[in-house]
């Protein structure tokens, strides 16, 4: 049996002799802490009984007593200047007891390993900060005890095989060593350093080790261990204490207690005499841990600072994707599709973490927790399990989380595996196969070099012993096997020389650079005795313990090999069976030198505990069998929904305790406990689980025990898991997550339980420990200076340039995406108010308010909804801090509830109970540095005083004056940003006005200009109060916040309706803004209107109230930053309102409509309309002197019954919303500082209820709890606050570069929709003459019957052409002109005349044609006859083909079979939106036509290369057309596979065939499955033939490639319709950032090409590409100067660039779409795509330049984009006009006016004679009333412009 020996010697530098034994130094000590464990560190008084104790050991010999300090509790900071009094005082007690007794103290400075809380602050040994601080402890501490110790240590346990640190020590140790001496010179004073000797093979090799430092030193031998020793190794005892009576070596002394301990010896106990020394036996590392049952107290401590709180997930069990980005399929893919689940679930949605990486960092950040563990999936990122196949979209997971992960300041700890092989090497016999080492080996190295920049942690394995017992033992577990005898132990085998492979491996290759650590994480259940007093079962309790963790722990931890319990326990098996229950494996000695050591942690996963009682288990194998052993649980243990985990917390303290005194004799290393956790049901209340939350507060509360009371070395917790997932066998019906999972919604959504919001307390806490209360620091904001009042507003005010500037904008313009990114310190928050969130009506003494009432009262709102409960953000504190914490916002914007402060109103009945809880919230917003913006009057009136007559009593200035006084005053040094009042105008208007809201008051007239005098007034008054009182000392701002619709005028170019816009912003706005911001007083334009419609209602004075001049002064000024709240835009129109009712309304004089344009949403009347928000901002600068601006409040609200948490509407809103903001800042400078978005969460939402929500986070208000769920738009919103803004992405930036010298650049057009000549020279009738010529078909009646005429212009075309700078032009042919009834037997040589007439010119110009067969104009008479659903149509194509090939073939180059045949058969066949109009067999024609489709383009491709190639060397192929597809939401696996059907369905249709060989696997599947489903008996999708499959593939020369714009892409179920759509199982849309063009289905996203374009290389073999259509439509007004088109060309190009040049796509060619406007098909003439313009009201239909010719000329000339900063370049240089430009475009020639259908001449004079004699009767009115006005002023005897100023000129 081994044995082995660890000693600490101490080389003693000075001092007497040891020639005697009388000077011999015998050592004990130190003393232990109360429970036993690590030195006593005076973390507590010096305990009694002691000086007993030294007494006795003295009576024993004992000269010397071991007094080790602790460092960190002396000086807890580093500082010598601040020590810890109380332990300095400890620490003189117990060194005066020693020298009283007689004991010398040897005091230890410190042992080696730094303490935790200083090495985060200063680092490690190899530091010089740290250095300096221990100096500087040193001589702090000789300062305090140097009088009271002569022989002192600096460092107890150098650890000599630390390199990189020892010099640094070595040279510490000298300073410290003179230091001592300088300050002590006298005689008897010792001081020495302490060194770690491990596995000396003898006490001679002491003597040589020491003399190479110094020859002849004595030697104190410190202390020495034996470990592993058996009742036949005691000889040992006997040879070490004859080696010292000897005197082999100088010895000074020693300490023999800690060896002799460890002997392991059983009774009688021995006793050894070293002089009068009695040394007696101590208990085994599991005697050593207590068996009490009186550990049930709770300890209310906290960790030490820098402890690490953590969560974890697993890869399988969560993340999903199982076939995302080519991840290969792993062990449990392979155990779940075999139905070896529960229910046959399996993991391959899981959580979707795939997709969701911010969800779940989202979670961690609310959590608070600091590190954050999980797995990574070997086969995600090598998918066949070796190095040699790397999946990079896997390693990009992986690195986007790791990376987010850091960014939110949580460090990543990464498990290397965690249960999920990949299937490939499972085949090869997994981890029973030994070549897996070497795999693991070079897995775990590319992981380090990958990741490792970022990774500080490392687990190799999390708990491999349920890979060994469960995954090839007992087989519940993947991969299966069952074989407890040989696999189980193999395995094992192989993961521990796996483990310490990937160990090595960093240890000598990445180390040095990267700096972390690499452990293991081992699982073991504590194991108790049954019966502790009858030693078989503590033997057994102990062997339990050795079969589970030692079977791993021993050989990394211990000595490399298997624990000696465990390998005599098998031989004895082995020996007594017939055939052995247990084959374990051999390690050699190289082996287990590899092995020993092989972690810089002892990580633990601990669930629960078990009884243990010895039980004879005969020859069966498994660890109760073979360890004859059986396992059970006391009855009174809480169980959880597992039935091996039981409640049994005090069980992870004495595994803990176990693991120290086990493990950490060799090397002492930290603990993380790595794993803890406990599964809930999947029935039942899924928020609540008080049960996991009493499991995790009890099992971390015996972790801080154990850190505390029993010095072990625990420096991290982690709760398992961050969110339920996939349990292995058991699926998702346990559920361990601090987090709900809704695995019944594809969204996956993430709900905080219960137990999250505790951990989070008690990461918060750090333990249990509660924090102590405090005025937590505030941000200082510079004091507000207020600058000269400004002038008052003119009638339209001077603003109106904001119109001037905006109004005229193109929609391009308006809609153009702006990057770029907010100032640093601009304030990113989010609003709620007290009535909508708080709940809690009438709790602890809350008074009723004014909403209170109305909602309690029926009817009031429909559904009765209330805010009583709301939110229930009074008892949800901790909550709504997660959600806070989550977004990283740096706002909280939030109201306080009036009658939660005073009850009744007013000061005399504060309510305590509200203050303290405002004060919780603002401190806890604090406390995560979000400041808090405050709202002292958000609409909640207190009763008491609406009974009292509200805001129309006067007095309610004064008493809102106290109620903000209080609140300044009691708030006030943490608040720095105040606002008094929140819309006043709704206050006013709505609840006086309308009484639409409380209090009800319906005096539209009157009562909302009172309100709003008196708001004003009150409002300045609390600013005064402020200003004079609190100001100086608070540091803050105080603002109203007002809210303002932008108002656009219908006319921007008629100066009324200017007018009126300005007039409903100056009644809106202004009413508020002019009194406070301006000059103290209502603007004009308002006391105009309210005065003269008081007059003309025969009112002796104006409705309007009047501000004194003294008012004014005081009014005028009251802010210090403008705050507004703003959702929608309002169209404005002037009218003249009715004088019978007085009305606020009717006082302006002004009607307001909806922007139709933009989107609606839940509410009415208040749509979407982005654009207003930049226009508004503009207006508040110029009107309002530039203040700084806050918006503080901006949202959309959404359906609560419809929209939960995947609100993509919302996500447009803000994108769109914020951006302008953006453009505000960064193009218009306005001075915008803060934005917070409306709201938080769903709340209750005023007289709507809860039927809208507006929140960022969904609130479930039928559950009690209230659960808050963040939507998609909150992880979008924290994206955007992340980013401050939305930075340009790379992806967005222009590539500077050229293209291949021979790139074709082209443009395009098509017979149908430009030759016009319908009938001429003998042509037939095409499908496309029909469907024009039917009524209904083609808008506004447009047809191709002259088009643009080019069958008469081909000079013309192609002198655009040259003046384009093509090199090549794409055309079609008209079957029907050239073949009039489509087949040879009729030729129209006519017809094709044209063609060699255009061919000729073409190459005569240098331009090559692009020739398309059939651009979708089939001859009517094949149509006839079936058209494309006939399979003759095949040899009728390729018969045709045969015919051109022969004519036109010997000029041709480049052959086009058929353009688009997506088109042609689903549009024109499905749909029947095209000729030949055919939509009434959707599920089963468009497959028929595609299929006969491909088989004609083949035919037509294999004659060409058959019969022509040879000779005519051309190239031929076909053009497919498709969008791109995003996901609608990116973070949800649906959406993907939506996207992903899209493109497959579209491109893939054609695109597979061709190039990969017969329909995709997608399609073919999903129309077959839903075929059968529909009971067809076989799918509506045609198949090939396989000779039919080889005819198909291969048919290109290159991929021709017609695209135009991306969709998002979301699943849509149609049910068991049979179509199409259906079977693509999606739809799409837009996103709303970007751009618009003439047609519907076209937004501009360029990033899209590069991605389809990528996606062409991927999935068809990087063909050659030629871009044969791209191009944007415009609809309205002709504009020559088409910026949009040069944009949208400009863009789409360079990421036509980006995947030549980056990517490394083979694109040969761009063609653009088109070379002038032509019939866009079924849109007539209404959308244009040209690049020149057809001028359609000139009979000759002259071609115009747009402006978008030069930049596509440019860009050819270029052969690319060159970067600016070379220089100009002679291709950017002006060529000479092609042509002349025609002049201005005239407007068409029949235009309709008044009804009647006119020429535009006869329109013009009608219209200008109207407008004349609508002139002349204006002047009349006019006239007329002046002298009626003049008339009724002189019988006026007070002039009403006394009582209105008027501006002076």
């Amino acid at each position: 049996m081994k044995h082995w020996w660890w000693l600490v010697l101490v080389s003693v530098c000075c001092g007497q002799q040891a020639d005697g034994q009388e000077d011999f130094m015998v050592l004990a000590g130190p003393l232990e802490s109360k429970e036993g464990g690590e030195s006593f560190d005076c973390s507590s008084a010096v305990p009694t009984g002691t000086r007993d104790h030294f007494q006795y050991l003295l009576s024993r010999g004992v000269s010397h007593f071991k007094v080790p300090l602790s460092w960190e509790r002396l000086l807890p900071s580093g500082s010598a200047s601040r020590p810890q009094q109380a332990v300095v005082a400890c620490y003189r007690t117990l060194l005066t007891q020693l020298r009283e007794v007689g004991l010398q103290p040897l005091v230890v400075l410190h042992g080696y390993e730094v303490p935790h809380g200083l090495s985060s602050r200063y680092g490690g040994w190899e530091s010089r900060r740290l250095i300096e601080v221990f100096r500087q402890y040193a001589e702090f501490v000789f300062g305090e005890f140097g009088a009271l110790a002569d022989t002192w240590l600096t460092l107890s346990d150098l650890d000599t095989e630390a390199p990189r640190s020892l010099q640094n020590i070595l040279n510490l140790n000298t300073e410290v060593y003179r230091h001592f001496h300088q300050r002590f010179p006298e005689s008897g004073k010792r001081l020495s350093l302490g060194v770690k000797l491990g596995q000396p093979s003898s006490l001679s090799q002491i003597k040589s080790s020491t003399a190479t430092l110094s020859d002849g030193l004595p030697i104190l031998i410190y202390e020495m261990s034996a470990h592993d020793c058996t009742d036949g190794d005691n000889q040992l005892l006997g040879n070490f204490l004859q080696v010292l009576s000897q005197q082999h070596v100088k010895l000074v002394g020693c300490d023999v207690m800690n060896m002799l301990g460890n002997l392991g010896l059983q009774d009688p106990p021995m006793r050894v005499e070293l002089g009068s020394l009695y040394i007696g036996e101590q208990q085994n590392s599991y005697q050593s841990v207590q068996f009490k049952t009186d550990e049930d107290d709770f300890l209310n401590e906290s960790f030490p600072a820098g402890f690490q709180w953590a969560t974890s997930s697993e890869s399988f069990k969560v993340e999903g994707g199982w076939k995302e980005g080519g991840k290969g399929e792993t062990i449990w893919d392979r155990f779940g599709h075999d139905n070896n689940v529960y229910m046959n679930q399996t993991a391959d949605l899981a959580c979707d973490s795939y997709h969701k990486v911010d969800y779940d960092v989202y979670l961690l950040r609310g959590l608070q927790v600091n590190t954050h563990q999980f797995s990574i999936s070997w086969a995600r990122v090598l998918p066949s399990g070796h190095s040699s196949s790397i999946s990079e979209e896997g390693v990009l997971y992986y690195d986007k989380l790791i990376d987010a992960l850091i960014e939110s300041g949580i460090q990543p700890v990464v498990t290397l595996y965690h249960w999920d092989l990949p299937q490939v090497l499972q085949d090869a016999g997994g981890w029973t196969n030994d070549s897996i080492v070497e795999v693991f080996k070079n897995y775990a190295d590319f992981c380090f070099s990958r990741f490792g920049d970022r990774v500080k942690t490392w687990n190799t394995f999390s708990s491999p012993w349920v890979v060994s017992h469960a995954g090839y033992g007992t087989g519940e577990h993947a991969p299966g096997v069952k074989d407890y005898v040989v696999a189980s132990y193999q395995v094992t085998h192989n993961i521990l020389k796996s483990h310490a492979e990937a160990w090595h491996v960093y240890n000598d290759k990445y180390r040095t650079k990267q700096e972390g650590k690499v452990g293991i994480a081992l699982n073991s259940d504590w194991a108790e005795p049954k019966d502790p007093t009858k030693p078989e079962d503590v033997a057994a309790a102990n062997l339990y313990l050795q079969m589970m963790l030692g079977w791993f722990a021993h050989p990394i931890f211990v000595d490399g090999d298997y624990p000696a319990a465990l390998k005599t326990q098998i031989e004895d098996k082995t020996a007594a069976c017939v055939a052995p229950p247990a084959v374990l494996p051999v390690f050699t000695a190289k082996e287990k030198e590899r092995i020993n050591g092989t972690a810089d942690f002892f990580g633990l996963n601990h669930y629960t505990s078990r009884l243990v009682t010895n039980r004879d288990g005969g020859c069966s194998p498994g660890p109760e069998g073979v360890g004859n052993l059986q396992t059970s649980v006391d009855p009174s243990w809480p169980s959880t929904a597992s039935d091996w985990i039981f409640s049994a917390p005090w069980g992870l303290r004495r595994l803990l305790k176990y693991i120290s005194a086990e493990y950490m004799k060799v090397k002492k290393v930290p603990v993380y406990v790595t794993g803890n956790g406990m599964p809930t049901e999947s029935t039942g209340d899924a928020l609540n689980d008080t049960s996991r939350v009493e499991y995790m507060r009890s099992y971390i509360n015996e972790a801080l025990k154990a850190k505390l009371r029993d010095g072990v070395d625990v420096q991290r917790f982690t709760v398992q898991s961050l969110m339920d997932g996939f349990e292995g066998k058991q699926g998702y019906s346990e559920r361990f997550g601090l987090h709900h999972v809704n695995f019944d919604d594809p969204d996956r959504p993430r709900t905080p339980k219960q137990s999250a919001y505790s951990y989070s307390e008690i990461i918060q806490q750090n333990g249990f420990k509660p924090a102590r209360d405090g005025v937590s620091n505030a941000p200082q904001w510079q004091t507000f200076r207020r600058s000269s009042p400004l002038p008052p507003s003119e009638v339209p005010s001077k603003a109106k340039v904001v119109w001037e500037k905006f109004s005229h904008q193109s929609k391009f313009q308006r809609q153009l995406y702006h990057y770029g990114t907010f100032p640093q310190g601009f304030r990113w928050g989010v609003s709620s108010s007290a009535y909508q969130v708080e709940g809690g009506w009438n709790a602890d003494g809350k008074g009723p308010s004014v909403w209170d009432q109305f909602t309690q009262k029926p009817g009031s709102i429909p559904g009765n909804p209330t805010g009583d409960v709301a939110c229930d953000s009074y008892n949800r504190l901790d909550e709504d801090l997660y959600m806070l914490r989550a977004l990283q916002v740096t706002s909280y914007r939030f109201s306080l509830s009036w009658s939660r402060i005073f009850p009744d109103g007013q000061r005399p009945s504060l309510n305590q109970k509200g203050v303290d809880f405002y004060n919780r919230l603002i401190d806890g917003l604090l406390a995560y540095n979000i400041t808090p913006m405050v709202t002292l009057y958000h609409w909640d009136l207190p009763q008491a005083l609406q009974d009292l007559g509200g805001w129309e009593n006067v007095k309610m200035i004064y008493i809102f004056n106290d109620y903000c006084d209080f609140c300044f005053a009691t708030f006030g040094d943490r608040v720095k940003l105040w606002i008094t009042i929140n819309q006043p105008h709704t206050i006013a208007w709505s609840g006086y006005g309308l009484g639409e809201i409380p209090p009800r008051v319906k005096k539209p007239g009157v009562a909302p200009y009172t309100v709003a005098h008196n708001l004003i007034k009150a409002h300045a008054k609390a600013y005064h109060t402020y200003n004079d009182k609190y100001r100086k000392s608070q540091g803050g701002l105080v603002s109203l916040a007002l809210s303002a619709d932008w108002a656009e005028p219908v006319d921007a170019g008629v100066r009324r309706e200017v007018q009126a816009a300005d007039r409903a912003l100056q009644f809106h706005l202004g009413w508020f803004a002019h009194p406070i911001f301006k000059n103290g007083d209502y603007p004009d334009a308002m006391k105009w209107q309210v005065g003269n419609k008081s007059e003309l209602q025969g009112l002796p004075d104006s409705r309007l109230p009047t501000f004194t001049e003294e008012e004014k002064r005081f009014i005028r000024g009251t802010a210090d930053m403008f705050c507004v709240n703003h959702y929608t835009t309002k169209i404005i129109s002037h009218v003249t309102a009715r004088l019978g009712s007085q009305s606020y309304t009717t006082d302006q004089d002004l009607s307001e409509a909806e922007e139709k344009d933009s989107p609606s949403t839940a509410i009415s009347e208040q749509r979407a309309v982005a654009w207003g928000l930049r226009r508004l901002l503009n207006w508040i600068k110029e009107e309002y002197g530039d203040p700084d601006i806050y918006i503080t409040e901006n949202g959309v609200a959404t359906e609560a019954a419809k929209t939960t948490w995947d609100d993509t509407s919302r996500v447009f809103f803000y994108k769109t919303y914020i951006d302008e903001a953006l453009k505000a800042f960064q193009l218009d400078n306005v001075k915008v500082r803060g934005y917070m978005a409306t709201s938080l969460m769903d709340s209750f939402e005023w007289l709507n209820g809860y039927k809208v929500g507006f929140g960022l986070h969904h609130v479930d208000f039928s559950n009690p709890n209230r659960p808050r769920t963040p939507k998609y738009s909150a992880h979008v919103y924290h994206r955007i606050v992340k980013a401050n803004g939305f930075p340009m992405q790379e992806d967005e930036r222009t590539q500077f570069g050229s293209f291949r010298k021979d790139f074709i650049w082209s443009t395009a057009t098509a017979s149908y929709q430009i030759e016009g000549g319908w009938r001429a020279d003998g042509k037939g009738l095409s499908i496309w003459d029909k469907f024009a010529h039917t009524p209904l078909r083609i808008f506004n009646d447009d047809d191709g019957d002259v088009a643009c005429d080019s069958y008469n212009k081909v000079d013309e075309d192609v002198a655009i052409l040259k003046q384009l700078k093509v090199t090549h032009y794409r055309f079609s042919i008209s079957w029907s002109r050239v073949l009039p009834d489509g087949t040879t037997k009729n030729v129209n040589e006519a017809g094709l005349n044209y063609y060699h007439r255009l061919i000729d010119a073409l190459l005569a110009a240098n331009i090559q044609p692009h020739v398309t067969l059939y651009h979708w104009d089939l001859p009517q008479a094949l149509q006839d006859d079936g058209g494309w659903e006939n399979p003759n149509i095949i040899n009728q194509f390729k018969e045709y083909a045969n015919f051109i090939f022969g004519r036109l073939g010997n000029k041709v180059k480049l052959w086009i079979t058929i353009n688009e045949p997506y088109n042609i058969a689903n549009v024109g066949h499905g749909y029947g939106a095209a000729a030949p109009g055919i939509s009434f067999r959707p599920g089963t024609l468009p497959y028929i036509v595609g299929h006969h489709l491909l088989m004609a383009h083949a035919e037509a491709w294999h004659l060409y290369n058959d019969v022509y190639r040879a000779t005519q060397k051309g190239m031929i192929s076909i053009t497919i057309n498709s969008d791109w597809s995003e996901p609608r939401n990116p973070y949800k696996q649906e959406d993907v596979d939506a996207a992903r059907r899209v493109v497959q369905f579209y491109i893939g249709w054609f695109a597979h065939p061709v190039f990969n060989g017969d329909y995709s696997d997608t399609m073919k599947t999903i129309i077959r499955e839903r075929s059968l489903a529909a009971g067809l008996e076989k799918s509506r999708l045609p198949e090939f033939t396989p000779e039919e499959i080889k005819r198909i593939k291969g048919t290109y020369d290159y991929f021709g490639f017609n695209h135009y714009t991306t969709v998002l892409a979301f699943p849509v179920d149609y049910g068991g319709l049979q179509h199409y759509d259906a079977d693509r199982g999606a739809g799409t849309i837009g996103d709303r950032t970007w751009l618009d063009s003439g047609s519907s289905w076209l937004k501009v996203s360029p990033f899209g090409f590069r991605k389809i374009l990528n996606f062409i290389k991927t999935e068809y073999g990087n063909p050659p590409i030629i871009i044969t259509e791209n191009g944007i439509s415009e609809r309205g007004p002709v504009d020559l100067n088409d910026a949009y088109r040069s944009h949208y060309y400009e863009q789409y190009l360079n990421q036509v660039l980006k995947a030549y040049l980056l990517d490394n796509v083979d694109i040969r060619g761009y063609t653009a779409w088109s070379l002038m406007d032509n019939l866009e098909w079924a849109t007539g003439f209404s959308e244009r795509f040209g690049l020149f313009y057809v001028n359609r009201s000139d009979p000759n239909l002259s071609r115009v330049a747009k402006s978008s010719v030069t930049t596509y000329s440019n860009i050819i000339s270029c052969n690319g984009f060159l970067d600016p900063a070379s220089g100009p370049h002679e291709c950017l240089a002006p060529d000479p006009e092609a042509t002349s430009s025609p002049g201005k475009p005239t407007p068409p020639s029949d235009v309709s006016f008044l009804g009647l259908t006119l020429t535009a001449a006869e329109a013009e004079a009608g219209l200008y004679t109207t407008f004349a004699l609508l002139i002349t009767a204006v002047v009349a009115v006019f006239i007329t009333s002046c002298c009626l006005v003049k008339a009724r002023n002189l019988a006026k005897s007070k002039s009403f412009d006394e009582r209105v100023v008027f501006k002076k000129n």
